[in-house]
């Protein structure tokens, strides 16, 4: 019955709150060690064998277990999001009577920064696989330079079909969170990528005709996030960058670079594709912190400063 129960809910997430595929997936990883858990909680709580015998007290054990096997606080308290999101659901729709989840705390978690690359960085990553003759350094730089110009996330990047692309009007139809659609322009440069890849390297990459994705693995189907993340990786390393990147890294140096450029922050919002704007206001402070690293760096009274502060401490 637990197991059953955690089905519809995946079910719901996907056809009613139109969850990405990912999302869903890991609510389902957190939904299944909870319901792994309750099966054999501990010796002073009875195991739940279904939904409405689950207490309190089952999930405040359930989250001292995750503490006691040393989980980062950020796991924990995705999991005790999911599982809260869980008793909503059901009690919702009417599935169970009480919420046994309701009034259970999540430990705080700061809000980390996003790394994103300088303009240099960028700049260097980007002219690795350009001007190579390859299929896959083609493929490679239109993705690369897609990325940066449009700032979507990798899952949208490699979801697009070859209808998605206007290379005539110099825009991107890119499907976000929920199935929210929007519009994105493209960069001449990054335009110029995508003709030479559909024009050149597409085609010989593709098996059949009738294939929609626009992004191909050498086996002609459609490239997955873990595959451009394995591109991505190397590319950096031949591009000297050894600081941690991620595939979100080129989204978090699009829009910090816009703020920094002038945009306004609605616009980058738009996007984007944020529901809420607080969630693009982070950039606003990396692009801030950014621009006064550069001024204290470049300054001459800054500088005369910090050497100033350097002779007094030492």
């Amino acid at each position: 019955m637990l197991d059953q129960g955690v089905r519809d809910f995946l079910v719901y997430l996907t056809t009613v709150k139109g969850f990405s595929t990912n999302t869903s997936e890991a609510y389902r990883s957190d939904m299944t060690q909870l319901t792994d858990w309750l099966a054999e909680p501990s010796e002073d709580l009875v195991p739940a064998e279904s939904w409405a015998d689950v207490s309190r007290d089952h999930l405040l054990g359930f989250v001292s277990h995750l503490k006691y096997r040393e989980y980062a606080t950020t796991t924990i308290a995705r999991k005790i999001a999911a599982l809260k999101s869980f008793f909503s659901y059901m009690t919702t729709h009417d599935l169970l009577q009480s919420d046994p989840s309701e009034g259970l705390s999540s430990p705080k978690v700061g809000r980390a920064l996003p790394s994103p690359l300088g303009v240099d960085e960028v700049e260097s990553l980007l002219n690795q696989p350009r001007g190579k003759s390859t299929p896959e350094a083609m493929r490679a730089s239109a993705m690369l330079e897609l990325l940066y110009a449009t700032g979507m996330r990798v899952s949208e990047l490699v979801s697009l079909s070859v209808v998605d692309v206007n290379l005539d009007e110099g825009y991107v139809r890119c499907r976000g969170k929920g199935y929210k659609e929007r519009i994105i322009p493209v960069y001449p440069e990054a335009i110029r990528a995508l003709r030479l890849y559909i024009d050149e390297a597409r085609p010989k990459l593709r098996r059949r005709r009738d294939e929609p994705a626009l992004f191909l693995n050498r086996r002609g189907n459609r490239l997955t996030r873990q595959g451009f993340w394995l591109l991505l990786k190397s590319l950096a390393a031949e591009a000297g960058i050894t600081h941690s990147i991620t595939p979100h890294t080129l989204r978090h140096s699009f829009a910090t670079h816009l703020l920094r450029g002038g945009a306004a922050l609605r616009h980058v919002q738009e996007l984007l594709g944020h529901s809420s704007i607080s969630t693009t206001q982070i950039y606003t402070r990396l692009a801030h912190d950014q621009l006064r690293d550069e001024y204290d760096r470049a300054h001459p009274r800054a500088r005369y400063g910090r050497e100033r502060d350097a002779v007094a401490a030492g």
